[in-house]
């Protein structure tokens, strides 16, 4: 590599490890303080900046949340089809995707509140909040490979019949929840919990 190449890279570095750690600063504010007090200043001084560095970096409040909103969801989405992908049976794969999505969460619970933290108070330019903007036509990723393992093991008689959107909102809903609910959180290891939900899934998707 050159030294024009080499000076070319180092700014381009720097600038995406300080990207990154306003990122986390911004993870870690929505996860304590919550949406609503997540000001840039709160931000900054939780990563020990400037505002006006992270104003460099994002035009405002709104754009870092957009820019963080897109790294949860492709953080988490490659860490489960990744473990998805792995599986060749539709059985296996519903098993390794209630895991993966269960294990993520539980290992970085902060991700996940921030994740819930923009989606149900952020809005778009048009005063829409994000929550509101999915459609059977834009799913996220996520549920679409959910509702893609179900009804593919259907079609090819691995599993029986059933609602496929509703048995995949039952089982997003039930991985929601164990995040969510501290007491269950509290009295049941993600493991026992990962185990007893796929016993139950399976009863149902197998219909026996």
């Amino acid at each position: 590599m050159s030294d024009d190449a080499k000076k070319e890279d180092k700014p381009s570095f720097i600038a995406e490890a300080r990207r990154n750690q306003i990122i986390e600063a911004a993870i870690r504010t929505l996860d304590e303080d919550g949406y609503v007090k997540a000001s840039l200043a709160q931000i900054a001084k939780k990563a020990g900046i400037s505002t006006a560095l992270i104003s460099y970096h994002f035009s405002d409040k709104s754009d870092l949340m957009n820019h963080l909103l897109m790294y949860l969801l492709e953080d988490s989405t490659a860490y489960i089809l990744g473990k998805v992908h792995q599986e060749r049976t539709h059985t296996e794969k519903l098993k390794a995707f209630i895991k993966a999505r269960l294990s993520y969460q539980h290992a970085q619970p902060d991700r996940y509140t921030a994740l819930i933290e923009i989606i149900f108070n952020a809005r778009t330019p048009d005063n829409i909040p994000y929550y509101k903007l999915n459609s059977e036509e834009d799913e996220d990723a996520i549920m679409n490979e959910l509702q893609s393992i179900l009804l593919d093991g259907q079609k090819k008689g691995a599993f029986g019949d059933f609602h496929v959107s509703v048995v995949a909102t039952m089982i997003q809903g039930a991985i929601g929840e164990y995040v969510l609910n501290s007491d269950i959180t509290k009295k049941v290891d993600v493991e026992i919990y990962s185990n007893e939900l796929i016993s139950i899934v399976l009863r149902v998707v197998e219909g026996k």
